[in-house]
């Protein structure tokens, strides 16, 4: 991605952005609510139309192109809020995360990966998702996502509205993605817990993209510190 830059009619959401994420690697955004975090994902999955710059997926350019089209070359994005059907089971949601074409033939397979790595999705497998608890319903976004066997994975703030202890579970199991070759670009306002594994991170304030470097060098880095210790846990 190079000099994005987006609006929301005639309020500027996204300034001249630039960054890069590396295949098997965890990237991450981190900044204030409203920096634009999650519009940058969205126009990444092109939900929402960039003004200008240039966003690139393995060799091809992905502005103008529709969403759908998008996924079907690999990304994955899980928005904030997370997006289950609530009303379909455990089971049905994650078929339908094996909607894209390349990823019917191997549903099997992907559902047996999705229930090693969540197996108490497995015990609620007839369960409504809208009856899960939050922590439940985060993991069955991410293993819906990773039913479409996708190249990168895109998650807006998955530790949201959930307790302390989910948290430290929700980070473990990205990281178990991480091991097991998942590039994963994060959104997250958990600054501590999002830098803590990060292979690499960038800070965004209001639109503009401010710092970046190695994970572990921006949670030791003062300035960070000091403008986020609201933040960090």
């Amino acid at each position: 991605m190079t000099d994005l830059a987006v609006a929301y009619g005639d309020v500027q959401a996204l300034w001249n952005v630039s960054l890069h994420v590396d295949a098997g690697k965890i990237v991450t955004i981190v900044g204030a609510n409203g920096a634009g975090k999650s519009t940058l994902l969205r126009t990444i999955s092109g939900i929402v139309p960039a003004r200008s710059g240039r966003i690139a997926f393995a060799g091809e350019s992905l502005l103008g192109r529709r969403a759908e089209e998008i996924a079907r070359l690999g990304i994955a994005h899980i928005p904030e809020g997370r997006g289950l059907f609530r009303q379909m089971t455990v089971r049905e949601n994650l078929e339908l995360g094996a909607f894209q074409p390349r990823a019917r033939p191997q549903m099997k397979r992907s559902l047996e990966r999705a229930y090693a790595l969540f197996p108490r999705l497995k015990e609620r497998i007839d369960q409504k998702a809208g009856s899960l608890s939050g922590g439940e319903q985060q993991m069955l976004a991410i293993a819906r996502a990773t039913m479409s066997d996708p190249q990168i994975l895109m998650l807006d703030e998955p530790s949201l509205g959930l307790s302390p202890l989910v948290v430290q579970s929700m980070f473990a199991l990205i990281s178990t993605l991480h091991e097991q070759g998942v590039t994963i670009l994060l959104v997250e306002q958990n600054i501590h817990q999002a830098l803590k594994i990060a292979d690499y991170a960038f800070v965004l304030n209001t639109g503009e993209m401010v710092m970046q470097g190695a994970g572990a060098d921006l949670l030791a880095d003062p300035q960070i510190q000091k403008a986020y210790m609201g933040v960090l846990e």
